[in-house]
């Protein structure tokens, strides 16, 4: 039996996304996966695996990632839009209460969505990301995102990704640098391994402010009252450590975890992030809440 199935679902604009579906028990409240910025649903497979079937675990691919299509207009690569597409997908699947797992851009969905309805979040882990984004870390994103590579193997690839994310993970060998480059790229038509999302994300994120939202911290003040954790990558130019505190202190049942030696960010595969993962299911109320 496959790990997971492959489903999808509609924006309003006419798009096909696409989501994996890990099977877990239905008196839990689901766990929604939301990948960064250039990255997609195939990030959270040894999570889900790992949580699956204790958990119904959904990862999902924003629109021009992975397997969902690509927008016609590249302006609605924004937060609030997958805000909508999100919505669009939990109202189809009637999920009364959901945790929200949100790796950087992921995060700033998950802030936004507690801020359009908090009371169906019961929990949830914000990736290296907060309401304020190191300028150090946009503009090193800015720096790469929407810039096309093909490769003639996996392997050459792999060095490729490894060349460019070695102070991100400097501790990663050949292997884990190959199983990097086979989430983030995909093999296309002519037997080329490109960049698995649509170069024209850029766009937007170009344009100063559209990399976040509007009122970060009020959004995140929305998740005040839910279990709530916070990861960091010690090496990240994307949290600050100041503002991580300030997360921390801002939010009444919130809980740090700084992953040494690893940068913007954190797998999640780390122990310490594995460990402070199920802590934080541990304080998530399973009972599903009704609509």
């Amino acid at each position: 039996m496959p790990a997971y199935q492959n489903r999808y679902w509609a924006s309003s604009d006419g798009l096909k996304l696409h989501y994996r579906d890990y099977p877990g028990r239905d008196d839990r409240p689901p766990i929604l996966c939301l990948p960064g910025l250039t990255r997609n649903a195939r990030d959270f497979g040894a999570l889900a695996a790992r949580l699956s079937p204790d958990w119904r675990v959904i990862a999902v691919d924003l629109r021009g990632r992975g397997e969902s299509a690509y927008a016609k207009d590249p302006m609605t690569y924004v937060p609030l839009t997958y805000v909508q597409d999100v919505e669009a997908l939990l109202g189809e699947l009637a999920v009364p209460s959901y945790i929200a797992f949100g790796t950087s851009l992921g995060g700033i969905v998950t802030m936004l969505l507690a801020g359009t309805g908090r009371a169906r979040i019961v929990g949830a882990l914000l990736n290296d990301v907060g309401p304020e984004i190191e300028t150090a870390g946009l503009s090193r994103i800015r720096t790469y995102v929407g810039k096309s590579n093909t490769w003639p193997t996996w392997m050459h690839a792999a060095r490729a990704v490894a060349e460019a994310n070695g102070d991100v993970y400097p501790d990663y060998d050949i292997e884990e640098w190959l199983a990097m480059a086979k989430r983030l790229y995909r093999l296309n038509s002519a037997g080329r391994i490109v960049l698995d999302y649509d170069m024209k994300i850029a766009e937007p994120f170009r344009v100063p402010g559209n990399e976040a939202g509007p009122d970060m911290w009020r959004a995140l003040d929305q998740l005040k009252q839910v279990p709530t954790l916070i990861v960091r990558g010690g090496r990240s130019d994307v949290l600050g450590a100041a503002t991580a505190e300030r997360m921390l202190a801002a939010l009444d049942h919130a809980e740090l975890v700084t992953i040494p030696n690893v940068g913007h960010t954190p797998t999640l595969e780390e122990p310490e992030a594995a460990s402070a993962i199920d802590h934080l299911l541990d304080r998530v109320p399973t009972e599903p809440a009704t609509v």
